[in-house]
């Protein structure tokens, strides 16, 4: 269904596409005709707008995959280092929280773990939206920064390291079973803020899938029956993930995008001393507006890293 609603949407604009250039051409030709260069302006004002939003038509064709119109889990963890990296972490998440909120996404925490002294040590949050997977599911992999630590008293500059980890919210449609018997369910006291009910019942729920190591946990409902279902929501949506990584890489015959928590595949750097610059190391994009970037400014990495992406299996297909 969500399949089918984001082709009539496309469809769609594209035809408002076709009839918005019909509109402005006549509206052009009539200035000229006509000597009014007022409708002239207002006919190129309406080619630029529409040039455009025919550029993010362009852009989302590039989202074909089967489940790239779903909303998206976000995972994020920081590495070692303490209050750094976690305040990296930290970082990473508002990062992906403005370019959901600027692309018209919601956002719905899941689960956060604060750090001691500042950031967090992990979260886990919901992007609604359409495609949100479809853009997001690039991100996966070690992100770098490089700066001057705020927490260090000497000054020094610092490397830290955060894991990110996407993954699609499955809908209804799509069939997953899990039997019970394989998992391990624990419950446990809500570490973020909350009001008087956090920190005073078990409500957290952590479910672990014993097979495969998936472990997914839950403490954004006020009741563990709460918790617990979207824990069992969110690890369907990890196994058919799961499942499709395993496809891409039979296809591929590359490994997964997601190392280990060693941090050995970083897919992005982000250096804010002693000069200014965020690099892709899959695609080599890059630009000094370290700002920009951290803001939410990301399509144009998402944008390269979705064409390799489709060009790297057309290849595998051609020679296949």
């Amino acid at each position: 269904m969500r399949e089918r609603t984001h082709l009539n949407t496309s469809i769609s604009r594209y035809k408002d596409l076709e009839a918005g250039l019909d509109d402005a051409i006549t509206l052009i030709e009539l200035g000229e005709m006509e000597g009014e260069e007022d409708a002239i302006c207002e006919g190129e004002a309406a080619l630029d707008a529409l040039s455009e939003e025919a550029g993010k038509l362009e852009l989302e064709s590039l989202l074909s995959g089967e489940a790239d119109a779903n909303d998206c889990y976000v995972e994020i963890h920081a590495g070692a280092g303490g209050t750094e990296a976690q305040d990296w972490a930290e970082m990473i998440s508002r990062m992906y929280a403005r370019w959901a909120e600027a692309h018209g996404h919601k956002v719905e925490l899941v689960e956060e773990s604060p750090g001691e002294e500042a950031g967090i040590k992990s979260v886990t949050y919901r992007i609604l939206g359409l495609n949100a997977y479809g853009w997001m599911k690039t991100e996966s992999g070690v992100h770098r920064l490089v700066r001057i630590s705020p927490f260090d008293s000497s000054a020094r500059r610092h490397t830290s390291f955060a894991s990110v980890w996407v993954f699609p919210v499955v809908d209804d449609s799509i069939e997953i079973e899990i039997d019970e018997k394989d998992c391990r369910i624990d419950t446990y006291r809500s570490s973020g803020s909350g009001g008087q009910h956090v920190n005073k019942t078990d409500s957290a729920v952590r479910i672990t899938h014993i097979s495969t190591k998936i472990a997914v946990q839950c403490q954004s409902e006020r009741s563990q029956h709460q918790n617990k279902a979207k824990c069992w929501d969110m690890l369907r949506a990890r196994l058919y993930e799961r499942e499709l990584q395993i496809r891409e890489e039979q296809a591929m015959e590359t490994e997964a995008s997601k190392s280990d928590i060693g941090w050995g595949h970083q897919i992005r750097s982000y250096v804010l001393q002693p000069y200014q610059m965020v690099k892709d190391l899959r695609t080599d994009v890059e630009t000094s507006d370290t700002k920009g970037v951290l803001d939410g400014d990301l399509d144009q990495f998402m944008a390269a890293s979705l064409a390799a992406r489709i060009k790297i299996e057309g290849d595998t297909i051609d020679t296949a």
